[in-house]
């Protein structure tokens, strides 16, 4: 019963360093996770993003997502996947890596995201 309590109470706050993490960079907006070990951060993508994601024939947060990828090594799963509503994009994220690495990876979303908008500004 301790080992489940210690897992279980590590996973919730792993769920809340993400969504603090996440609500804290400008664009980002995070709902808490509700009964699964995921969340689903939508993200305000710059209209240079949007008019390069049409030029390249993809949506702009599969353009986002591989571009994380690419520059942090984060897999996420873009929103469109989902069939998202028209004008909203985001992505899914777990949130099963250790606290630790939790901190780094919201820094690192941080990080790209800041890249990203600068880039298409």
């Amino acid at each position: 019963e301790a080992e489940k309590k210690a897992i279980y109470d590590s996973l919730k706050r792993r769920a809340k360093i993400v969504e603090v993490g996440l609500n804290s960079i400008p664009g980002f907006s995070c709902q808490p996770a509700q009964g699964a070990m995921y969340v689903f951060p939508k993200v305000t993508m710059p209209e240079g993003a949007i008019k390069a994601a049409k030029e390249q024939n993809m949506p702009v947060d599969t353009m986002y997502a591989v571009s994380l990828l690419e520059s942090t090594g984060i897999c996420v799963v873009p929103a469109c996947g989902f069939e998202q509503e028209e004008g909203r994009h985001g992505f899914r994220t777990t949130f099963l890596p250790s606290e630790t690495e939790m901190e780094k990876a919201v820094e690192l979303f941080r990080k790209h995201h800041e890249d990203f908008c600068s880039r298409y500004a």
